[in-house]
């Protein structure tokens, strides 16, 4: 992925239609179909290139997981963020409700 160059990436996680990596540094950057908010952008917008999930600014990031419209991180600190499609309750937000990051 040429939009990473220069990104040390240590892991990936492909879902359906988006895409997670971390780098080297804890960043997580996304990419794909966002139509459930699963890219963290806080919108529902597909991203061509890989574009850094902001809302995880300061969180160093140690595990991604993309599923079919959601997205799953581990920080270090061993905190589980989790948003996009909930309507089923995989986000464990207690709900059914979309997040978008």
């Amino acid at each position: 992925v040429e939009a990473l160059a220069g990104q040390h990436v240590v892991a990936v996680s492909g879902g359906v239609f988006h895409t997670l990596a971390i780098t080297t540094d804890g960043a997580v950057w996304s990419w794909g179909g966002g139509y459930d908010g699963q890219l963290g952008h806080g919108n529902q917008q597909r991203q061509l290139l890989p574009r850094r999930v902001e809302a995880l600014a300061g969180q160093r990031v140690v595990a991604v997981s993309a599923g079919g419209n959601h997205s799953l991180v581990i920080t270090a600190s061993g905190a589980v963020w989790s948003w996009g499609w909930g309507e089923d309750g995989q986000l464990g937000h207690g709900d059914e409700e979309e997040q978008w990051q």
